[in-house]
């Protein structure tokens, strides 16, 4: 996956954005992300917030990555990549 672009949500938090146009079954991230330990916090077919390097991370269909905190944009397209 490739991404350009990240964007600041509410000053703690960044949002890597793919280039690419995806949909992300979410019910098989579900099972990825669960066999890596990562902690499902809340979740559907709309988006994903689990637990992942002490870092909320809220995925979407879309290819959207959120962390929470995270305030560095290079580290953060890096981390989605």
């Amino acid at each position: 996956m490739r991404f350009t672009t990240s964007r600041l949500c509410g000053g703690k938090a960044l949002m890597a954005i793919s280039v690419d146009a995806m949909d992300i079954d979410m019910g098989r991230a579900v099972e990825i992300l669960e066999k890596e330990d990562c902690i499902i916090k809340e979740g559907g077919d709309m988006y994903l917030v689990f637990e992942w390097n002490g870092r909320e991370v809220t995925l979407y269909p879309q290819g959207k990555v959120m962390y929470l905190p995270q305030t560095d944009r290079a580290e953060c397209i890096r981390d989605a990549a």
